[in-house]
């Protein structure tokens, strides 16, 4: 019998599949000065998480199956085991949920599907009664400032209304909150092919197009048809979910 180790080493696809998706993790972590013993100490410790989880239902965590599992000395799971990981970037937040919402909401668009120009008091349809049906926690006000600093939203103080003025949550100008959407689009993506490839029982939607050879302008004018798609996916699935 071939050790786990072996077999790996001997499964080119695998092997592959993992250089395709550490490939543009390195360009980005080179990019932001992220330099090689960072990135390490982040596997380690998502590799003794990993191991931790892959133990029997109900036994305790043994740090020497852990270790072997991870590849990696019972000292070093020991000292991973007490440090505190890093802290994930937070789900969205209340801007990224009063963006959609008002993308999306039947009540909030106009005939033509566009978000309706919005008062910025009173009762529904308003901004505040939108921001309020959100959360609570935060003021409106503040809410309206952030998406106004985002570059998504305007307000015209004569009139007092508030209009969005992009189609799309791409704050390019926040590389905190981009980040985030990249850990979460790119993890979640990740996650559910991982899950696909190792059998679990929950089977999860994951399909791609692949085309060759366009030129430019077919490029374009597939984008413009993906748009037009994903608006009209996004207003019938969010007031659903």
């Amino acid at each position: 019998m071939r050790s786990p180790r072996s077999d790996v080493r001997s499964d080119g696809a695998l092997t592959g599949a993992i250089v395709r998706l550490l490939r543009p993790l390195a360009r980005l972590a080179i990019a932001r000065g992220l330099t090689f013993p960072v990135i390490k100490e982040l596997l380690k410790q998502e590799f003794v998480h990993a191991a931790r989880e892959a133990q029997p239902d109900g036994e305790l965590a043994n740090v020497s199956r852990i270790a072997t599992a991870a590849g990696l000395t019972r000292r070093e799971v020991t000292r991973l085991a007490l440090e505190q990981p890093p802290a994930l970037a937070d789900r969205p937040s209340p801007a990224t949920q009063v963006f959609t919402r008002w993308q999306a909401q039947r009540g909030l668009r106009d005939r033509s599907g566009k978000p309706k120009l919005l008062p910025r008091q009173g009762p529904a349809p308003s901004f505040e009664a939108l921001a309020l049906a959100i959360t609570r926690d935060v003021h409106p006000r503040s809410l309206l400032d952030e998406l106004v600093r985002l570059g998504l939203a305007e307000h015209d103080v004569p009139t007092d209304t508030v209009r969005l003025i992009e189609d799309a949550f791409v704050p390019r100008d926040d590389q905190a909150r981009m980040l985030g959407f990249l850990g979460h689009n790119v993890g979640d993506h990740f996650a559910a092919g991982v899950a696909n490839v190792l059998g679990d029982e929950r089977r999860h939607f994951e399909q791609a197009l692949y085309a060759d050879d366009l030129s430019d302008a077919s490029i374009a004018a597939a984008k413009k048809l993906v748009n037009a798609q994903w608006r009209a996916l996004t207003a019938a699935l969010v007031p659903e979910l």
